[in-house]
């Protein structure tokens, strides 16, 4: 029963949030997951929880993936998000996460309620920002979305190019994160059963979530994506 509630029925929900923004799935599951498990083991189990769902999505979209926007930011990305890794016993980022809330919930008030427009292409200076930070607190605790949403956001002049990148991106970041979790033992072969029954709720709301999007276009999409950035940030605000 604690699995049930604790691990299928979010993974449910995850999946439906990350198909119809793109993103936020690991946020779901951090709500749930640290109850039952130490915080970078969850990070490690959202992940993969995720990942038969990324594999789907990212083949429903294969079509619209433009691999030139993704290379640059995965390997800024990615590099940060490894150095992350080695801070994770050692470092008290709870007034880290604080700031990142703040930042968030401005971000999406401001989109949402001043710039209603929202996408704009962002300054490379911006972008490399973006990827920073969202590197950082995806190897600290697996979130590292909202920033990254916002830039591929930026770039896509419809839906299925917004969700075709991003989903692509966290694909290879899934592969790439994982295999340093397992290497340095955050992660091991206990989790598996875990992750196998979070993959299964993950797989129901992302077809639920397929069903949703058919109906939403890409101004659509980018509502939702704000309200979720501004949902992120009161999440580290309150963690």
């Amino acid at each position: 029963m604690t699995n049930f509630i604790f691990v299928l029925l979010p993974a449910v929900l995850a999946g439906i949030v990350q198909g119809v923004t793109g993103f936020g799935s690991a946020i779901v599951l951090m709500v749930f997951l640290p109850t039952i498990l130490p915080i970078p083991q969850s990070a490690g189990v959202a992940s993969l929880i995720m990942s038969v769902s990324n594999i789907m999505l990212a083949w429903r979209y294969r079509h619209s993936i433009k691999f030139k926007r993704i290379i640059w930011p995965f390997v800024v990305y990615a590099s940060v998000a490894f150095m992350a890794l080695q801070l994770v016993n050692s470092i008290n980022v709870h007034l880290l996460k604080s700031m990142l809330g703040g930042l968030l919930v401005a971000l999406s008030l401001y989109f949402l309620f001043v710039k209603s427009e929202g996408r704009k292409h962002y300054p490379i200076y911006i972008a490399i920002i973006f990827m920073i930070v969202s590197g950082f607190f995806n190897g600290l605790f697996g979130i590292g979305g909202p920033l990254t949403a916002l830039y591929f956001l930026s770039l896509a002049d419809t839906k299925e190019e917004y969700l075709a990148s991003i989903q692509a991106f966290f694909l290879i970041d899934q592969l790439y994160i994982t295999s340093i979790r397992f290497y340095n033992g955050i992660l091991g072969l206990n989790d598996v059963p875990l992750i196998l029954l979070g993959i299964v709720g993950g797989v129901i709301g992302t077809m639920i979530a397929n069903r949703i999007t058919v109906h939403m276009n890409i101004s659509m999409i980018q509502k939702c994506v704000f309200v979720l950035i501004g949902v992120s940030g009161v999440f580290y605000l309150v963690q």
